[in-house]
């Protein structure tokens, strides 16, 4: 039951996520300015609080369901930390364009814990770095939710990784989820799926603020915009101004987990097997 809570609440959270990206573009008129700073000035906080309350529950869930909830929150706790300081690296010494080192862990977290804890990871990151580096603001609930779908979706490689491993799925997928020692495919698959994150975070990220932004007719959107005539405009908008700095992340993701991924993994999965380890009273215990 409590499986099925949580599975609902993800699912709903999602939805609220996408309609506060796409909901301006249904709007018969929005107020536009230049630099699209005004973009969700006035819901931003209604967002983070409704995030915030989701992860809080989910959290609360995990807790009363068993033990080993308890170590994944603990767990999830570290990531979240060490996440948050790379974040603060990061902030210190900018890296290339879009390049960003957190993207690699979020990935890892949801593709060995499960969807739930990799969105948990991603949206507890954003929230918790931006915090500690000053970076709240607007667009922090909609970076909160991106973030949150790249770890969420990360248990999508699995069936790949079965594949391309040329065994069956149930069995492939055992070996995901309990061999510490991880496959050539599975590493080579996260390292396309974070560089397709790369690409992909940046472009949903646009969103939260492209249309409130002014400029050129051929790439920037205006009310009564047909839907095919708004995707045009919107990649020639993506090409001309973010997809050089969104390459830069997605060939550090890529970088990132080819060659740190088996490291990784071959420490998140100790823990699972920890986490998966369960204590059975003894005859002696069992007989008082």
């Amino acid at each position: 039951m409590r499986r099925a809570i949580t599975l609902l609440t993800y699912t709903l959270t999602s939805l609220v996520g996408a309609v506060a990206f796409l909901y301006p573009f249904w709007l018969p008129q929005v107020t536009q300015e230049g630099a699209g700073d005004i973009a969700h000035a006035g819901d931003s906080a209604l967002m983070v609080t409704v995030l915030v309350g989701v992860c809080f529950v989910v959290l609360l869930l995990e807790v009363q369901r068993e033990a080993v909830g308890a170590k994944s929150i603990a767990l999830l706790g570290v990531l979240v930390a060490i996440n948050a300081t790379l974040r603060f690296v990061e902030v210190a010494v900018p890296g290339p364009g879009g390049f960003s080192p957190i993207f690699p862990l979020i990935i890892f977290g949801g593709y060995v814990f499960g969807g739930g804890f990799g969105f948990l990871l991603g949206a507890l990151t954003l929230l918790v770095s931006a915090l500690v580096t000053g970076g709240v603001g607007p667009w922090l609930p909609y970076q909160m939710f991106t973030a949150g779908w790249v770890g969420l979706s990360a248990p999508l490689c699995r069936p790949i990784v079965a594949m391309l491993s040329n065994a069956t799925t149930h069995r492939a997928l055992h070996i995901a989820h309990h061999e510490i020692r991880p496959s050539r495919h599975e590493v080579w698959v996260l390292a396309v799926f974070a560089g397709y994150w790369g690409l992909l975070f940046g472009a949903i990220m646009n969103l939260w603020f492209w249309p409130f932004a002014v400029g050129p007719a051929q790439m920037h959107w205006e009310p009564g915009v047909g839907v095919w005539e708004t995707v045009q405009r919107y990649l020639v908008f993506y090409v001309v101004t973010s997809l050089a700095w969104d390459t830069a992340r997605a060939v550090g993701n890529f970088v990132l987990v080819a060659f740190a991924g088996a490291a990784i993994l071959r420490v998140l999965r100790r823990f699972q097997m920890r986490f998966d380890f369960v204590r059975l009273p003894s005859v002696m215990e069992l007989s008082r």
